[in-house]
């Protein structure tokens, strides 16, 4: 089936924002006697809003972390961002050249994605296409966000490509009966063991976005034939 949409989910594969807000999250959880690594959290929390994660730190460790957690957390990771944040290497170039419409559909609140995207340069090329979990009643793994996405943009679930790097991701793709492709080049993912488990194993993985026209060619566009 020919792909009609290309659904890109944002942190991990636009703009390489997961190592940042990882290390955060494990050193602020620290403080609370939480001890976990980069192995756990991509494995665990990769995918999921902040709010889905925070009451699994609560269930997990029974750990009552204070009210003003999360809206503190928010405040130092984008201020981190602001110094740090980067697009991941050749996107835009990948985008200029993807021949079917592309969305983006993410874990990430309206305002972290808005700020992410003008840090990164990336607005102009998602203006209108964006899609977050606070527009569906159950965020990733559940398929609901790319069905949402699918629909606003006039798709067949069956031709959307999903292009993921948690395994969250890749299980909401997958339940949602779409086209699922694992990208493995951020840098969270550097030395960690990035073999899915039997209920998240995509069609496909590649660790540079360009590739993505090697292994599907007709998702680049035709170029005009000089005269």
């Amino acid at each position: 089936m020919k792909t009609e949409l290309v659904i890109f989910d944002c942190d991990g594969v636009l703009i390489d924002s997961e190592v940042i807000s990882a290390r955060m999250l494990i050193a602020e959880l620290k403080g609370y006697g939480i001890d976990m690594d980069m192995a756990f959290v991509s494995r665990h929390f990769l995918g999921r809003s902040y709010p889905v994660v925070l009451k699994e730190v609560r269930e997990r460790w029974g750990v009552a972390l204070p009210e003003r957690f999360e809206a503190d957390y928010r405040a130092r990771l984008l201020a981190a961002f602001e110094q740090e944040l980067k697009p991941m290497a050749g996107v835009a170039a990948v985008i200029a050249a993807l021949g079917p419409p592309y969305c983006l559909a993410t874990s990430s609140s309206p305002e972290r994605l808005h700020r992410s995207l003008e840090i990164t340069g990336l607005a102009p090329l998602f203006e209108g296409v964006c899609f977050t979990a606070s527009q569906v009643t159950r965020g990733k793994p559940a398929p609901d966000l790319f069905l949402h996405a699918a629909a606003r943009m006039g798709a067949d679930p069956a031709a959307c490509l999903v292009i993921e790097d948690s395994l969250n991701g890749v299980r909401a793709g997958l339940a949602a009966g779409m086209e699922v492709w694992r990208f493995t080049g951020g840098s969270h993912l550097e030395g960690l063991d990035v073999t899915p488990p039997g209920d998240a194993v995509p069609q496909a993985s590649f660790a540079v976005l360009s590739d993505l026209f090697l292994l599907r060619p007709a998702l680049r566009a035709t170029q005009p034939v000089a005269g």
